[in-house]
């Protein structure tokens, strides 16, 4: 098993979709219990997502938090988890350090 780390950024939005869930808000709740199952998936399997090519990195993942590889995580056909693998061959991480809707990943990563 693989412990699953959230980054600051990551786990200041996760505050916020929670607090957005606990008012009622269904799509929020929708996406709180993808993430817990992506979450939990990851944490059995780290190589579940798809490697993303260097070439497409966004320079901000490499400037903030010094990445070395990338990965991608389908939440469902609209929700895209990004997250790295960090660490020792004894003591690995998985970072997850952002979700977004997949015309945000689109552009973000520059697909047309």
């Amino acid at each position: 098993m693989h412990e699953v780390r959230f980054s600051a950024a990551f786990d200041k939005d996760f505050a916020r979709l929670k607090a957005r869930a606990k008012k009622g808000n269904a799509e929020a709740k929708k996406l709180l219990s993808l993430i817990d199952d992506a979450v939990k998936e990851l944490s059995l399997d780290r190589e579940a997502g798809r490697k993303i090519p260097s070439s497409l990195w966004p320079r901000e993942y490499i400037q903030k938090y010094g990445v070395t590889n990338l990965w991608k995580y389908n939440l469902d056909s609209y929700w895209r988890l990004i997250y790295t693998i960090t660490g020792t061959e004894i003591e690995m991480f998985l970072i997850c350090l952002d979700f977004m809707p997949h015309p945000v990943y689109d552009r973000k990563f520059g697909y047309k």
